[in-house]
């Protein structure tokens, strides 16, 4: 099959392993990290950090959307169904995020709100249309590779006159998540970073080149296949090694430097920047986020029924925004694989299917615990 045995043979796989041996500096360490929760799931699936020398280090970022989001925000979505009666559309890795008062979206379904799981923003905009009698709100989640989708059914709503449904915004951006791991002051120390795919079939390369030309961190690209992040860490090693820090782009069968025009025009008619957003892990990050422009005003959630956002701490046993930061590995958590699992999760981390602790669990890494 094109482009899936290609990029997972083992020969190769074994090639570059040696590659990166080889040219690795053993005076030298190499702190690479994967921004994206594909290619964390990737690294735990294929054993991709067993095949590294003990000096590269991969170290998993905050590039799993529905874990950056804080309990405030699915606060929100919960009392928008529960007290607003509303019909909730969201995608199913939301559904099992622990909230306030120990309830998720999925108790609140429970316990009678009416929340639906969707596969696409066009199932919100037809529920929209066969029941006019109902407010429906999308919880609309997810970095620069979801909010088109979203920009599309706000418009389709206007086009239509849907005027009984309204998007809970949510989506956040790559780029300032970075300048914000790199901004923590005492926080982690990195070399490079392994550059998002699917976050860069929209926006293109030319965004990272600031962290190349102000903070010289190379960023390379890389696909999601085992041999696209191995092929990455490669290029970082010898950029490292050379002293170089530029963008490279080693997903050039999807990813071009101006990225997908029409999708960034799309989101620039419907989306502007919100002044700041609260990340989970990250804190109050400027710039951060999308709010919908004035002219589409109506479809906001939050004005609409005027919910007011209010910041939740975390459970004080859950390292889940120290993992998003890259200060800790799931396994360093107390918690993980023991009280806190897929199947009864205290961190939004182990919900996901991009989380980070997800993937060490689901792929047998919680067995480096003692």
């Amino acid at each position: 099959m094109k482009y899936v045995d290609e990029f997972r043979d083992g020969v190769l796989a074994k090639s570059i392993a040696a590659n990166i041996a080889r040219e690795a500096d053993p005076k030298l360490s190499y702190r690479l990290m994967e921004f994206c929760g594909g290619h964390t799931h990737a690294i735990s699936r294929y054993g991709i950090a067993d095949l590294l020398p003990s000096n590269v280090q991969m170290i998993h970022g905050p590039g799993c959307p529905v874990c950056v989001l804080p309990i405030g925000r699915v606060d929100q979505a919960i009392r928008l169904a529960l007290e607003q009666n509303v019909i909730l559309c969201t995608y199913a890795d939301t559904l099992r995020v622990p909230a306030s008062n120990d309830l998720t979206l999925m108790r609140a379904k429970a316990a009678g709100a009416d929340v639906r799981m969707i596969y696409s923003t066009q199932d919100a905009i037809q529920i929209a249309r066969e029941d006019p009698l109902r407010q429906v709100v999308f919880f609309a989640i997810g970095f620069e590779t979801t909010t088109p989708p979203t920009a599309v059914a706000v418009k389709q709503a206007a086009a239509e006159g849907l005027k009984n449904f309204s998007i809970l915004c949510n989506h956040v951006l790559t780029p300032a998540a970075m300048h914000a791991i790199l901004n923590v002051a005492g926080g982690v120390q990195l070399d490079g970073f392994v550059g998002p795919a699917h976050v860069s079939t929209v926006i293109g390369s030319q965004p990272y080149e600031v962290f190349a030309s102000d903070y010289r961190k190379p960023v390379v690209i890389a696909g999601f296949e085992p041999l696209d992040v191995m092929q990455s860490i490669l290029m970082l090693v010898r950029q490292i090694n050379d002293g170089r820090a530029e963008v490279e782009n080693e997903f050039t069968r999807a990813v071009t430097p101006e990225g997908n025009r029409k999708a960034q025009a799309l989101v620039a008619e419907v989306f502007e920047l919100r002044d700041v957003f609260e990340w989970r892990g990250l804190g109050s990050v400027p710039d951060s986020a999308l709010k919908l422009r004035s002219g589409f005003a109506q479809f906001d959630a939050e004005l609409r029924f005027d919910i007011e956002y209010v910041a939740v701490p975390d459970h004080k046993a859950c390292e889940c925004a120290a993992i998003l930061r890259g200060e800790k590995r799931p396994q360093d958590c107390k918690i993980f694989g023991t009280v806190c699992t897929p199947q009864n999760p205290v961190g939004s981390c182990m919900v996901s299917s991009e989380g980070a602790c997800a993937a060490h669990y689901t792929y047998g890494r919680f067995r480096e615990v003692a």
